[in-house]
């Protein structure tokens, strides 16, 4: 079976790219490989996925409505899997228009591919962040997600209502699922675990916003790709849902669902972990809290479970472990 996957050299792309190419699905992966992040670390994940004969890349920009458009016509996947966008919060603070043109624009025109030939299923990749505001924890897929405090989270709201739209008009299933602060190795450059276990290793401060007063529901990179590969074969069916719990639309063959561990860790603590594996205090810098930024996230998973049996249950330790190793092997500081 033909997949696509846009945002295949980014971070959960890959490992998501990986995982598939390991069950012997044809990938058909796109990257438009910005400058927003180191791209000799995008290009050496596309290295790896190249010496798979079942991966095809493409280096291709969502704007590109009518390259897109031909290369959906070209392959018609089976699967279609929504990874690329503009990441980060504190960017959006500089660079507004990139998640309008990205996540946004981007998006319509993947819509409008997938319309022309549709897939058995779309998934598109969400954030917690679209939670915003809302103070009624633990985050529920049928929260109120319409008080975003970014311009990211503003943007992933949009694509999830667009994406809505889609699934009534044309009877596309879609399934939105939403990332709660993933991580592990070959993680991005911009991520606190990344910038803390570098500047901890270089003997730089690292910095520590809202006084530390902040707690994040971490998931580990394996268990997110593990539940995303079981939410595959469950695309969802219009007027039949699994339960009370089902985000299910009343309206469209459309669903949201969360993915996150449902433990969050506070951030001493997770700065704690990193020391204890590192071997290394770190010298930290206490800072207010940054414009946009949610306090504390706390994903319900009970939708993911019942729909899949399976729940994220890697240990914040065991997680950071193993992004410790991958960093010291791949960097050798």
């Amino acid at each position: 079976m033909t997949v696509l996957l846009t945002g295949s050299a980014g971070f959960i792309g890959f490992h998501l790219a990986r995982r598939l190419l390991r069950e012997g699905f044809h990938v058909v992966g796109i990257d438009n490989m910005n400058a927003y992040y180191d791209v000799a670390l995008k290009e050496a994940r596309h290295a790896i996925l190249a010496a798979e004969p079942r991966f095809e890349s493409h280096v291709m920009d969502l704007a590109d409505a009518a390259g897109l458009s031909a290369l959906v016509a070209r392959h018609k996947p089976r699967l279609v899997l929504h990874l690329a966008a503009q990441a980060g919060v504190r960017h959006a603070q500089k660079a507004p228009g990139d998640y309008v043109s990205s996540n946004i624009t981007g998006s319509f025109h993947l819509l409008e591919a997938c319309r022309a030939h549709p897939p058995a299923h779309l998934m598109l990749a969400s954030t917690s962040s679209v939670y915003g505001a809302s103070t009624a924890l633990p985050f529920r897929e049928d929260n109120p997600a319409d008080t975003a405090l970014n311009i990211y989270a503003a943007s992933k709201r949009a694509m999830e209502v667009m994406a809505h739209s889609y699934a009534h008009l044309h009877g596309l299933p879609v399934t939105v699922f939403r990332f709660f602060t993933v991580y592990g190795p070959w993680g991005r450059p911009d991520m606190a675990l990344f910038k803390f276990t570098q500047n901890i290793l270089k003997g730089e401060p690292i910095a520590i916003h809202n006084h530390g007063d902040m707690a994040r529901d971490f998931t580990f990179v394996d268990d997110l790709v593990e539940a995303i590969r079981r939410l595959a074969d469950r695309p969802p069916v219009a007027g039949a849902p699994i339960g009370p719990l089902d985000s299910l639309s009343p309206g469209a063959p459309y669903r949201v669902v969360n993915i996150g561990l449902g433990q969050p860790v506070q951030l001493l603590d997770f700065v704690a972990a990193i020391e204890a594996c590192l071997g290394r205090t770190a010298i930290r810098e206490l800072r207010p809290i940054q414009p946009g930024e949610l306090p504390r996230t706390n994903a319900n998973p009970a939708l993911l479970q019942a729909l899949t049996g399976f729940l994220p249950a890697t240990p914040i330790a065991q997680g950071i472990a193993a992004f410790v190793d991958w960093y010291r092997a791949c960097y050798r500081p």
